[in-house]
């Protein structure tokens, strides 16, 4: 079974907000089998919205990505990102 990766680039506009988001979505991530590969460093926009927080987290497939999303601890986690954040995020299977 394939794995999934979780890929978001997110603007912060509340630093306090989006921190609290931050750390209860790790552990719904956690939670859901979910590594991070890749949260903040550098990064290079080469095509879209220049987005300077970037996010890439793998999980064990698509399902338990999408789990995850749903939860209700990561909705949760989510209730401080909106307002302070302007964000996309998708959910993409890797090749095997």
């Amino acid at each position: 079974m394939p794995t999934a990766l979780w890929i978001a680039h997110v603007t912060v506009t509340d630093e306090t907000a989006y921190g609290e988001y931050a750390k209860r979505a790790t552990v719904a991530i956690a939670d859901h089998q979910g590594v991070f590969l890749a949260r903040g460093g550098k990064y290079e926009t080469l095509e879209g919205p220049d987005r300077p927080r970037n996010v890439v987290a793998r999980f064990p497939s698509l399902q338990a990505a999408h789990d995850c999303y749903y939860s209700d601890a990561y909705q949760e986690a989510l209730g401080f990102a909106k307002g302070a954040s302007q964000r996309e995020l998708s959910i993409v299977e890797e090749a095997e």
